[in-house]
């Protein structure tokens, strides 16, 4: 057991309300455990809280490290996946909105060469 606590209420709400504002609806979020290394020193695992959905063909997971403290990263298929360039968030709200940016930043690139 790593004692991190699961996602509150009122943290899915966030997740829930942020996504609502970019899609205008919610897609399903499922709950799930991301063994994690926190300590890049370490090699032990941590299970980590997860939060995970889909929008289109991407996947994402917002993954719960501690008290007020996420990890993020979208991905496509196992070889391509992709974080926000910060290692660690300590707002929640932040941490998804900079997420959905990013991945959006990233899909408009590669539809731009596409139509290079």
């Amino acid at each position: 057991m790593s004692g991190i606590p699961d996602f509150s209420d009122s943290e899915l709400w966030v997740i829930q309300t942020t996504l609502q504002e970019r899609y205008g609806t919610v897609p399903d979020i499922q709950l799930a455990e991301t063994e994690m290394r926190l300590d890049p020193g370490r090699t032990e695992l941590t299970p980590c809280p997860t939060a995970y959905w889909e929008a289109g063909d991407c996947h994402f997971v917002v993954v719960k490290t501690g008290d007020r403290r996420y990890r993020c990263q979208f991905f496509y298929r196992i070889h391509q996946m992709y974080g926000t360039g910060i290692d660690q968030y300590d707002d929640l709200t932040e941490c998804v909105v900079t997420l959905l940016q990013v991945q959006a930043d990233h899909h408009a690139r590669e539809h731009a060469d596409e139509l290079d």
